[in-house]
């Protein structure tokens, strides 16, 4: 297993972060809501300005030298994040805004183009809304059907009765890597197997997969992995969808205008080659060269040592948590199958309520329904509280968490006796 990051590398890190040294409400800040969007290292912002400042210029279309260097950038992000996810080549790669785009790219260029009444789309009970709103449009227009894979009483996924949901009919399973509630971290290679021998495909939601996990696409077998940018310490409105060649290839483009395609003649036109086809007009220049900045910083670090981290903290804040017999925490204890989050509610205090309090304390969560209303509403609640850790979190930070939290219970008069735990 690999060390850690130990504490001298964890104060380098931080020190990489501008905005992790400001104090709010004149406290320290301490930043728990990654799931939402993580924060951005100063290597990353200054890439972004560098663009602007040295060489802003439009991709592909110039011969001129800021335009050349403005392609070479952007396509060495490409390549990053290809290394980065192991894909087979560049190409298969598809730079877009972020998870919702991607996945809304597969649903109108491949789903609508091939399902037809009867056809099923299997999802989970885990699903945020970017990877369920698509299918249910999906269903709307082609007549498909949407079925839910259940939950086990510790929020995994009820793999047990997998064979029974699958059938020849089944032509997609939709499934999210890393639950953004649950922090469930689900087994894409045994869904991939599984989907794959009823002969549908898989496509993976990795917004909270990809930035704390080590993915390898083409290990895990994956035909379509759709991920975000800003989770991943890049820039809002980057991020990626990779697919295998053979579905890019097939699928028509998503829209259509400059870039995507190879000639356009008076009554028609013809598709540029991959990744081309499926980026028209002029793209998230910028966004997309930080982002490959972000990978790199990855990388250098080591997703495996991020993980470890992670997995310190998380197991660190969930058995502080057990302190206070209000809490209930949701999803698997075990942070072997857990991702870097904690959703929980305490006691009668309203989610909402809570986080306000925390922001008079200078600490950031995220309370609601985090776009899972359906998973929300199974558990029969209205909204949860979220605290989402990443490599730059502490010890210290945890224990600011839990203070916090007994200062809530004074203030609110939280009284309740017994302790629940678990999904």
């Amino acid at each position: 297993m690999n060390k850690p990051i130990d504490a001298v590398q964890l104060e380098e890190i931080r020190d990489d972060f501008p905005i992790l040294s400001q104090t709010v409400h004149g406290k320290p800040l301490v930043y728990f809501d990654n799931a939402a969007t993580s924060q951005k290292p100063r290597q990353v912002i200054e890439a972004l300005n560098d663009y602007y400042r040295r060489y802003n210029a439009n991709v592909h279309r110039g011969i001129h030298a800021l335009a050349e260097r403005a392609t070479r950038e952007y396509e060495l992000a490409r390549q990053r994040l290809a290394k980065f996810i192991h894909a087979p080549s560049p190409e298969t790669v598809i730079f877009t805004r972020g998870t919702t785009e991607s996945i809304n790219l597969v649903a109108y260029a491949w789903a609508r183009t091939n399902l037809k009444p009867g056809d099923e789309i299997l999802i989970s009970w885990l699903e945020h809304h970017s990877n369920i709103i698509p299918w249910y449009q999906v269903a709307a227009a082609t007549g498909a059907v949407i079925r839910r894979i259940d939950l086990t009483p510790t929020g995994e996924l009820d793999l047990e009765h997998l064979d029974t949901l699958l059938n020849v009919r089944t032509k997609l399973v939709a499934v999210t890597h890393c639950s953004n509630v649950l922090g469930t971290i689900n087994p894409i290679r045994q869904l991939a197997d599984a989907a794959h021998k009823v002969g549908a495909l898989i496509l993976v939601d990795g917004a909270q997969g990809i930035p704390h996990l080590a993915v390898d696409v083409q290990a895990l077998d994956v035909d379509y992995y759709a991920f975000s940018g800003h989770k991943m310490l890049g820039p809002t409105g980057s991020g990626a969808l990779y697919g295998k060649r053979s579905l890019l290839e097939a699928m028509p483009p998503f829209m259509g205008g400059g870039e995507m395609i190879r000639e356009v003649t008076s009554d028609g036109f013809t598709c540029n080659d991959l990744p081309y086809k499926f980026e028209a007009g002029t793209p998230n220049i910028s966004e997309s060269i930080g982002l490959g900045v972000a990978v790199e910083y990855l990388q250098n670090i080591g997703l495996d040592k991020i993980r470890q981290h992670e997995k310190e903290i998380t197991g660190y804040a969930l058995d502080r948590l057990q302190e206070l017999v209000e809490i209930k925490i949701y999803g698997p204890l075990d942070v072997e199958k857990r991702g870097g989050l904690v959703a929980f509610t305490f006691s009668d205090i309203h989610p909402h309520d809570l986080a306000t309090f925390f922001d008079q304390e200078g600490i950031a969560i995220r309370a609601g329904h985090h776009c899972a209303m359906p998973l929300h509403k199974k558990l029969g609640l209205t909204a949860t509280t979220r605290a989402s850790f990443y490599l730059y979190n502490t010890r210290d930070e945890v224990d600011a968490f839990i203070a916090a939290l007994h200062k809530a219970k004074k203030f609110f008069g939280a009284c309740s006796t017994s302790r629940a735990l678990g999904f």
